[in-house]
């Protein structure tokens, strides 16, 4: 399980689960703030007891500062087969008063997958709103939770 939230930031684009969404602002990060994919490397990351997104890529980290966070899914996703996991699906929800997210959830589904290396039927991906509370209900970011489901082989016996 994972979950990430990050606030606004105007003329900033913003990124989630890799797609360029359409709108005059992004996130406030030290990477390029894609939240869904934050949430997304935590969520497997803790379901391979590999720690979480702050001990792999530390946000004092120079070489991380406005990085693509497909690339650290990408570098995570290598990281969790080489120790002998097959990712087997992922499901997420993204918690946001805007932007409206039904228009780009096919293609980050189809995104995810190509970085993940499962078939799109195996990534799920759900939009809602807050119904107007808290910080993002007076649109001031936005909030993601991710589950990952891995299955362990003998990583070994396969080589």
């Amino acid at each position: 399980y994972g979950i990430d939230t990050h606030p606004f930031e105007n003329n900033k684009p913003m990124y989630l689960c890799g797609v360029p969404i359409d709108i005059n602002f992004g996130f406030k990060a030290h990477s390029d703030g894609d939240v869904a994919i934050h949430a997304l490397i935590d969520a497997l990351l803790g379901a391979s007891g590999m720690g979480d997104i702050g001990e792999l890529y530390p946000d004092d980290n120079d070489s991380f500062a406005g990085i693509d966070s497909t690339k650290l899914l990408s570098d995570t996703t290598c990281r969790i087969k080489s120790y002998g996991f097959d990712i087997v699906n992922i499901d997420m929800t993204i918690v946001a008063q805007t932007p409206r997210l039904k228009e780009y959830k096919q293609a980050m589904r189809k995104n995810l997958s190509s970085i993940l290396g499962i078939a799109p039927q195996f990534v799920n991906i759900k939009a809602t709103t807050s119904e107007k509370l808290g910080f993002i209900g007076r649109k001031e970011g936005v909030s993601v939770h991710a589950v990952a489901n891995l299955k362990y082989f003998n990583h070994k016996e396969v080589q």
